[in-house]
């Protein structure tokens, strides 16, 4: 039976993860309470004692934690956007560049942003094959949940309306851009892993329901080489290659003209489809921004660490 130990497992994403795995009867979950989740020495040492950490921590600190590990058996999965380009950790996103089996064998291994992992599973495949260059300035636009901002957000969102807050609350009515001055955390990580020479035009945009995500990337035709039939193709030969994954490719799955940011809030997996004409192309990837966003992500890798089935204890259909 494995051991795993959560540190910072009072934030959003622990939480997702800790209930999630308190339902596991394969694990072994190493606690601390009180006081002691902020103590460095007891940290360390139920970090050392894990087979399996997650951290979910801000990026100092989840640097500070993986830096405590002081054995040759402790694998670390950092969900924090500390790791994502950092030397000698493998990205955990086993769906793309044949990822799965070198996270089967890594000791540390950067959990995703959800924002890029909504952007990858659509340039990625398009970099590799060839058909999308590398020079192409990218824009793209990609709407959340308030879920993804973490237990502020959330209390913000879920709030009561008073008359001191009510001119704020009627703000959050409406779908918010943020990231304006165009440095997003997860910018580097999607450059990075696409094989971009340029830094994506990003405009992220949260919304007033709980969780779901749709990531939209616009292409003319001018910037591809092939067209919207043939990307369709690309993508689900890519994704049907990378079988027992929570990726996958759907053609002409609307819902009457319309698709929804929120279509797979709850689940763990992730649909990527094409749309648009012989000029102009969106591609779209929609998924829950807790689920394939981040703890689904994190605990699809420890159980390819652990050498199972990947998706158990995940919800797909």
């Amino acid at each position: 039976m494995k051991k795993i130990f959560i540190d910072g497992s009072a934030g959003t994403t622990g939480l997702r993860i800790q209930e999630r795995l308190a339902q596991r009867r394969d694990l072994q979950l190493v606690t601390l309470t009180g006081e002691l989740r902020k103590d460095a020495a007891a940290r360390k040492d139920a970090i050392n004692s894990a087979d399996i950490v997650f951290l979910c921590l801000p990026d100092d600190a989840a640097r500070e934690s993986a830096a405590m590990v002081e054995n040759d058996h402790t694998v670390i999965i950092d969900t924090s956007t500390a790791h994502r380009t950092a030397p000698g950790w493998t990205y955990g996103f086993a769906e793309i560049g044949g990822r799965r089996e070198q996270i089967r064998t890594a000791r540390q291994i950067a959990n995703p942003g959800c924002h890029a992992s909504g952007f990858i599973s659509l340039v990625a495949p398009l970099t590799e094959a060839g058909v999308l260059a590398p020079d192409v300035q990218i824009p793209c636009f990609s709407l959340t949940g308030y879920s993804g901002g973490g237990k502020k957000m959330i209390a913000d969102y879920e709030s009561e309306k008073t008359e001191e807050n009510a001119a704020h609350k009627q703000l959050l009515t409406g779908p918010r851009m943020y990231g304006l001055g165009q440095q997003h955390k997860h910018l580097p990580e999607m450059a990075k892993i696409c094989g971009l020479a340029k830094d994506p035009v990003f405009c992220p945009v949260v919304g007033d329901f709980y969780a779901g995500m749709e990531v939209v990337v616009q292409l003319f035709a001018s910037d591809l080489s092939v067209g919207v039939r043939e990307i369709g193709e690309i993508y689900a030969a890519y994704y049907a290659r990378e079988k027992g994954g929570l990726v996958h490719f759907a053609d002409g799955a609307d819902e009457d003209g319309f698709l929804s940011a929120a279509a797979f809030a709850g689940r763990d997996d992730m649909q990527v489809s094409v749309w648009g004409n012989q000029e102009r192309i969106l591609l779209v990837s929609r998924f829950d921004n807790l689920g394939k966003g981040a703890s689904g992500a994190a605990i699809q890798n420890m159980n390819l660490v652990m050498g199972i089935e990947e998706k158990t204890g995940l919800v797909w259909e």
